[in-house]
């Protein structure tokens, strides 16, 4: 059994800007299919706009409000929402407060598969 402790996953910046924390992935459990993190993003910052060539991605809203771009299409997105970031689109969010947010990526999240 495999079990992360939050306060134990030390947060990194990624490559599109955000403050990610990891929870489960490939580099702190034997995960090989799929990836979970919080992400945080302070008022008015936001990520590159990017894509994932592999990397089908979902964003659960845990806390604030934000703008979340796919693919040109903009919406607001707040608390409760989840968000489909398909394979391929490309994607920005941008906190109108401040963001506190699930990733989970499948494949799993690797730099490598982030292009701008």
């Amino acid at each position: 059994m495999d079990i992360r402790q939050y306060d134990q996953q030390l947060p990194f910046s990624t490559k599109d800007g955000s403050t990610i924390r990891s929870l489960l992935d490939r580099a702190n459990a034997p995960v090989a299919n799929q990836s979970l993190a919080e992400a945080t993003l302070s008022t008015g910052a936001s990520t590159q706009r990017h894509h994932h060539r592999l990397s089908e991605e979902f964003y659960y809203l845990l806390a604030g409000r934000g703008m979340m771009e796919i693919d040109g299409e903009e919406r607001e997105v707040g608390a409760g929402d989840a968000v489909l970031i398909p394979a391929g689109a490309w994607h920005q969010i941008r906190a109108l407060e401040p963001l506190r947010f699930l990733c989970c990526c499948a494949p799993p999240y690797a730099h490598e598969d982030t292009y701008f």
